[in-house]
């Protein structure tokens, strides 16, 4: 990468810092605000927050987005980050409730009735979430999408947007923990995250086994063998991560459901 490149790409990568620090420091306020009250709020949802902000910066800094650019294990290594690592520790920071707790009332209602709406309940359904986020890596990797990502900044940048927008959504249809109405129950979650696991495997053995065939008109293809490697052990690690969030929350909830039903002992009793 030439000085001037080098450059350019420092240039455009300030914004992005600018836009995480702003969040970073919007959702630290209201974890302020919200620690105040009586429902408190959790230190480790505030490092969650933290610890997405952060990946994600890491990951669309200049010199990773080069190596992505032109090697296909700096392209799984980035995609690992920026689609399935960042958008979990996001989800799993509540930002949604979090806000629900700090916002002015009329705002508030705002973000009620947009929760309930059809178009939020048919998008956030963990099928949809799912066809966009897995049926957009295969797109990306067999057909000639991958070969455009690698001629154009600009295709990489709307790929990498893309990756990050899905997996946010996976995760939370999945094992978010802000409320989602008529989100499907814990069977029908689990199910659609073993369908995820299983396509993201097919798809890294593909490409472990045909390096030369898939991507279609990539380059580096002695490389690929090890980025399918990243894939499948990568997104292994990710999915077993979202498998604890999701068993995590169907914990908490049991053990709220049996705290509600037992018995309050009278006063003055043993």
């Amino acid at each position: 990468m030439s000085p001037a490149h080098h450059g350019g790409a420092v240039v455009g990568w300030l914004p992005v810092l600018v836009l995480l620090a702003a969040a970073l420091v919007v959702y630290a306020g209201a974890a302020r605000r919200a620690r105040r009250a009586p429902r408190g709020w959790s230190g480790l949802r505030t490092a969650s927050f933290a610890a997405g902000v952060v990946l994600l910066a890491a990951a669309l800094s200049p010199a990773v987005v080069q190596g992505a650019h032109h090697d296909p294990r700096g392209h799984m290594l980035q995609h690992l980050v920026i689609g399935m690592y960042a958008p979990l520790a996001l989800v799993l920071a509540a930002p949604v409730t979090l806000a629900l707790r700090t916002m002015a009332p009329a705002w508030r209602r705002r973000a009620a009735r947009l929760l309930r709406s059809r178009a939020l309940h048919v998008l956030g359904h963990p099928v949809t979430a799912l066809l966009l986020d897995i049926g957009g890596l295969y797109l990306v990797h067999l057909t000639p999408v991958y070969a455009a990502m690698q001629a154009s900044p600009a295709v990489h940048a709307l790929v990498n947007l893309h990756y990050f927008a899905a997996g946010y959504l996976f995760a939370w249809a999945v094992a978010g923990p802000d409320p989602a109405p008529r989100r499907p129950g814990t069977p029908t979650r689990l199910a659609v995250l073993f369908a995820a696991v299983a396509a993201h495997s097919l798809l890294a053995k593909l490409l472990y086994a045909y390096p030369g065939t898939w991507p279609p008109g990539a380059d580096h293809a002695a490389a690929m063998g090890e980025a399918a490697k990243l894939m499948y052990y990568g997104g292994d690690l990710a999915e077993v991560l979202l498998a604890v969030a999701l068993f995590a929350a169907w914990y908490r909830r049991r053990g709220r459901r049996f705290a509600a039903r037992r018995p309050v002992p009278a006063a003055g009793g043993p």
